[in-house]
């Protein structure tokens, strides 16, 4: 039998893709181990799956000033011995890199032991974890076609792996879990895993215009449930959507969402016209205004600037997605399928 390594964190968005491929490796007789921070998400989420999970040293990849820069360098190097101490026992034919932080210190140890490694970058621009680890990658898959020209000769287009069950929902069942007892159309809110104070306060500041047209069901992540609106109709929260989450899509006629690289996978394969809100400059290295620029420009979001976000300007564009959501509906349906997960599995089945 043999055995792959699966490897990212920090995110579910660094995990989600890695969850899809598990089944498929399964189905075809792979053996899998999972290397990840140590208290992470990626720790809750895949022990869920029952993969054995190996927790090492991390530290965070910042590029701003931070007293944790001084430590982390030590994390670090701490983690490159715990992940070449599991390899070496592990004995891998391959190690499949999601990217975040924690993937850095496997990938190094991976290309020591003279291990094949396989990275998948999301974004249109590779992030600071992913251009150190791509220089022990024999391939990196990537997302978008913009993507090739910063990853060289080692890059395939493969799009990223959404998960099977995604596809299957029930709209009754997530109705039922909402208690939305009338038919008026549902908005999907999604912050990412970490939530989006700024998008979670306009948005409920204009909660009370929106619910007149909208079922609303807010992914708000966690520690940001707003006890006061528990109980308010037409209104549900949850800290974090996994086993409901299908049946959330299934009933979705609208979407607000952050543009993160996974997130806008699901939802173009999943049709569902989107209003984005990318993570501003300011705050991150900018890949999310990137990637939104790109599904605009293929006609499959509309798209708010962070900068420009108040309770009106929400408003405002989730009114004009309603009256256009056929127009992105339709553009979407015109898009080849991007789920990649046959594509990714065909590059992970060369070291099989």
């Amino acid at each position: 039998m043999k055995t792959i390594v699966l490897t990212g964190g920090g995110t579910a968005g660094h995990v989600t893709p890695n969850i899809a491929l598990i089944p498929f490796l399964k189905k075809e007789g792979w053996s899998i181990q999972y290397i990840g921070s140590k208290t992470g998400i990626e720790k809750d989420l895949i022990t869920k799956e029952n993969i054995p999970y190996h927790g090492i040293s991390s530290g965070k990849l910042r590029r701003y000033v931070s007293l944790e820069n001084l430590k982390d360098p030590f994390k670090v190097v701490k983690g490159l011995f715990d992940a070449y101490s599991l390899l070496r026992k592990i004995k891998p034919n391959l190690v499949f890199s999601k990217g975040g932080y924690v993937t850095v210190p496997v990938v190094l140890a991976a290309k020591l032991l003279g291990i094949p490694v396989i990275i998948h970058e999301s974004d249109i621009t590779p992030g600071l974890a992913n251009k150190i680890a791509s220089k022990g990658a024999k391939e990196i898959c990537v997302n978008f076609p913009e993507t090739l020209q910063y990853v060289g000769s080692k890059g395939v287009l493969t799009g990223t792996p959404i998960r099977e069950e995604l596809f299957k929902g029930d709209a009754n069942k997530g109705r039922s879990l909402c208690k939305f007892t009338n038919h008026k159309p549902v908005l999907l809110m999604m912050g990412g895993s970490l939530g989006s104070v700024k998008i979670n306060t306009c948005l409920r500041e204009g909660l009370d215009t929106l619910i007149e047209d909208f079922n609303i069901v807010h992914i708000c992540g966690k520690g940001n449930v707003d006890e006061t609106l528990r109980n308010k109709e037409g209104y549900c929260q949850f800290e974090y959507a996994g086993e409901e989450l299908p049946h959330l899509f299934a009933m979705t006629d609208l979407m607000l969402s952050r543009a993160g690289a996974n997130a806008l996978a699901e939802i173009t394969a999943l049709k569902i016209p989107n209003l984005l809100i990318p993570l501003s400059q300011n705050a991150s290295r900018g890949d999310q205004i990137l990637n939104a620029k790109s599904m605009e420009k293929s006609g499959y979001s509309l798209v708010l600037i962070e900068e420009d976000l108040t309770k009106d300007t929400l408003i405002k564009k989730l009114y004009e997605l309603r009256e256009n959501s056929n127009v992105y509906k339709n553009a979407m349906r015109s898009a080849m399928d991007i789920s990649g997960t046959e594509k990714v599995m065909t590059q992970i089945r060369k070291y099989k």
